[in-house]
C-alpha cells in the first residue's frame, strides 16, 4: 500500500505577497504610463519590468489602467483608521499628524512624486480618471462607517455620511490642486525635490481638512 502523494508545486502566495505583487505591478504601470502614455503601454510591457507574464499581471487587475488602483488607494485604510480614533475636542489636523503624516504610515513609501505625476494622466486619460474617482467612491462609505462609530450614530444617519462626503471630496480636491499646480506639476526640467513635493502635499492636505473641518461657512 502506498502512502498518497502530498501536493507538489509551490506553495500558495500569501495575502501580503499578494499586495507587494500589486504594489509591483502598479509601480511599473505608472513609470510606463509617465514615460510614453497609457495607450503605448501594454500588458506584456508592464509584467517585463516587474519580472512576471502578462498573464498574471491580468490575474491581479481587469485593465491596464486598473494596475495603479493601489497606489490611489494606499491612504484610505489609514483615513479610516485615524478617523475612528480621533478623540473628541481633537483637531482634525492633528489625527492625520499623527496618523498619516509620520515617517512610516501606510502610503508614505508611495512616493508623492510618482503620485503627482499619475493625477496628473487623469486629466486626459480617461480610463485612468475612472480609476481615480472610483477610488474615492469606494472610500467614502469606509469614512462614513469610521465617523458614525465615533460618534456612536446609526450607519444609516444622515449626518456622518454628509461629513464624509465633505472630507472625501476635500481630500480629493487637495491632491489634485497640488498635483496640477504644484512645483513638481510646473513641467519643469529638474527633478522636484522630494521634501519640497511632500511638503506641499501636506500643506494643501491641511488645507483641505481646515476647510472640511470649518464647513461652509
Amino acid at each position: 500500500m502506498t502512502a498518497a502523494s502530498g501536493r507538489t508545486g509551490r506553495p500558495p502566495l500569501t495575502e501580503e505577497r499578494k499586495a507587494e505583487i500589486r504594489l509591483e505591478i502598479a509601480r511599473a504601470a505608472v513609470g510606463l504610463f509617465v514615460a510614453q502614455g497609457v495607450t503605448a503601454t501594454t500588458g506584456e510591457q508592464i509584467g517585463q519590468a516587474v519580472g512576471v507574464s502578462a498573464r498574471t499581471v491580468w490575474r491581479y487587475f481587469p485593465s491596464k489602467e486598473s494596475c495603479v488602483q493601489p497606489l490611489f488607494s494606499a491612504g484610505i485604510s489609514a483615513i479610516a483608521e485615524s478617523l475612528r480614533r480621533w478623540r473628541h475636542g481633537e483637531p482634525l489636523q492633528e489625527v492625520f499628524d499623527r496618523g498619516l503624516m509620520a515617517d512610516g504610515a501606510p502610503g508614505r513609501d508611495q512616493g508623492h512624486a510618482t503620485v503627482g505625476a499619475l493625477v496628473r494622466l487623469t486629466r486626459t486619460e480617461p480610463g485612468l480618471r475612472a480609476v481615480w474617482l472610483q477610488t474615492y467612491d469606494e472610500a467614502e462609505p469606509a469614512f462614513t462607517r469610521a465617523l458614525a462609530e465615533r460618534a456612536g450614530l446609526p450607519a444609516d444617519d444622515p449626518r456622518p455620511v454628509i461629513e464624509a462626503a465633505m472630507l472625501n471630496a476635500a481630500l480629493r480636491a487637495a491632491v489634485e490642486h497640488h498635483a496640477w499646480h504644484g512645483t513638481e506639476g510646473h513641467g519643469t526640467d529638474t527633478a522636484p525635490d522630494a521634501e519640497a513635493t511632500r511638503a506641499e502635499l501636506e500643506a494643501a492636505l491641511r488645507t483641505a481638512l481646515e476647510v472640511a473641518a470649518r464647513g461652509i461657512s
